[in-house]
C-alpha cells in the first residue's frame, strides 16, 4: 500500500493564465487502460510536462493475481500508461515492447506481463508505489509521470440492468473490473469499494497545480468514471482551476455502453459527478451522427463540443498524431472558451 503522511499544499497563485506565450501547458491524464495510453502517446507529443493519473481496480489476468496474492495495486494500467509514455527512439520502442512483453509457458510466469513483475519488484524494494514509478520511468526514458489514482486497490461494483437475459428488467450487482468491462445487460451505476478510498496525495496536487486536465477516452464505467468516486480527487478535479477536456470514445463498447450515443455517455458521467463541469467535449467528427444532441449534453456540463478527425485509418483506435493535433488546438483556442474560473 501507498504509505500514509504525505501532505499536499494549497494550489499555488502561477495559473496558465500567468504562463508565458508559448510555454508548454502542464496537463493531467485521467483513465485507465488503452484509452489513457492512446490519449498519452498524443499528450507527450505536445507537452513536456505530463502527469497520468490511473485508475487501481483492476483485477484481471497478471494485475489481478499480482494484486490477490501479494496484496499490491494492480500494476497493469500503470505499466500501459508508462509504455506509453516511452519516446519514439529506439530506447523508448525497444523499453516499450520490454514492458508489454507477456511470458508463454507452462508454468506459472504464463500471461504475466515484464513491466508488472518489474513495477512490483520496485514496489517491494522501495515501500513506496509514487517513487518505485518514478524509477521505472527514469528507466524507460518516459516523457511524463504516473501516479495511481488511490492508494488502495479497489474493487468495482456495479448496477445492471437485464444482466440475466431471461429477465431483461431485474436489476443485479456485478463485482470486479474485469466482469464489468464485459457484463452483459446495461450498466445503470458503478461505486468503488471501499466507498471513500484515499486518493494519492500527489494525483491531487498535480490536478490542483494543472493547466488542463483530460478525462478519457476509455471504457466508461471502469476506466473513466471511477476517478470521479474518489472523494479527494474528484473534489479536486471540481475546484481546480485547470480547464477540462472530455475525450469521447469512438464507438459504444461491447459490454459496458451497447448502443450510447455520445451524448449519453455525458449524461451517465453527470449522473456520477453532478457538480462537475466540463470546458470542452473531443469527440472523432465521423463518430457523431447528431450534432445538436451532443452540444446540448455538452452544455449542460458547462462546456462546448470540438469535432475533429482523431480515429486511425486502419481501426477503431486513436491516431495518436491526429489527437495530439486535436488536443493542441483546443489548448490554443482558449481565448475562444471564455474566462478563466
Amino acid at each position: 500500500m501507498i504509505k500514509a503522511g504525505r501532505r499536499y499544499g494549497r494550489r499555488t497563485g502561477r495559473t496558465a493564465a500567468g504562463r508565458g506565450r508559448g510555454a508548454a501547458p502542464k496537463v493531467v491524464a485521467l483513465g485507465g487502460g488503452h484509452g489513457l495510453a492512446a490519449s498519452l502517446a498524443a499528450l507527450r507529443r505536445i507537452t513536456g510536462d505530463l502527469t497520468a493519473v490511473v485508475t487501481v481496480a483492476d483485477d484481471g489476468g497478471s494485475s489481478g493475481r499480482l494484486r490477490s496474492e501479494m496484496g499490491v495495486l494492480p500494476p497493469g494500467d500503470l505499466r500501459k500508461a508508462l509504455a506509453a509514455l516511452c519516446g519514439d527512439d529506439e530506447w523508448g520502442r525497444t523499453w516499450s515492447r520490454v514492458v508489454q512483453h507477456r511470458f508463454v509457458s507452462g508454468g506459472e510466469l504464463h500471461g504475466h506481463a515484464v513491466g508488472n513483475l518489474l513495477i512490483v519488484a520496485l514496489w517491494e524494494q522501495l515501500q513506496d508505489e509514487v517513487a518505485a514509478l518514478e524509477w521505472v520511468g527514469r528507466l524507460l526514458g518516459a516523457h511524463g509521470r504516473v501516479l495511481p489514482m488511490s492508494a488502495v486497490p479497489l474493487d468495482l461494483h456495479a448496477t445492471v440492468r437485464g444482466h440475466d437475459p431471461a429477465e431483461p428488467d431485474a436489476i443485479s450487482t456485478v463485482r470486479g473490473q474485469a466482469t464489468v468491462a464485459l457484463t452483459p445487460g446495461e450498466v445503470q451505476e458503478v461505486i468503488v469499494v471501499p466507498a471513500d478510498p484515499p486518493a494519492v496525495p500527489e494525483a491531487v496536487q498535480a490536478v490542483l497545480d494543472a493547466d488542463w486536465v483530460v478525462l478519457g477516452p476509455g471504457s466508461w464505467f471502469s476506466s473513466v468514471i471511477p476517478h470521479l468516486l474518489v472523494p479527494e480527487l474528484a473534489q479536486a478535479l471540481m475546484t481546480t482551476r485547470a480547464r477540462r477536456v472530455l475525450t469521447l470514445n469512438l464507438a459504444p463498447q461491447p459490454g459496458e455502453t451497447p448502443g450510447f450515443s455520445p451524448q449519453r455517455h455525458l449524461e451517465v458521467l453527470g449522473r456520477h459527478a453532478p457538480k462537475l463541469t466540463i470546458d470542452v467535449v473531443l469527440a472523432d467528427e465521423a463518430a457523431v451522427p447528431d450534432r445538436d444532441s451532443l452540444e446540448e449534453a455538452a452544455l449542460r456540463l458547462g462546456g462546448t463540443v470540438e469535432l475533429a478527425p482523431v480515429a486511425a485509418p486502419d481501426g477503431p483506435r486513436h491516431d495518436p498524431e491526429l489527437l495530439a493535433a486535436a488536443y493542441d488546438r483546443i489548448f490554443r483556442m482558449r481565448g475562444r472558451i471564455g474566462p478563466w474560473r
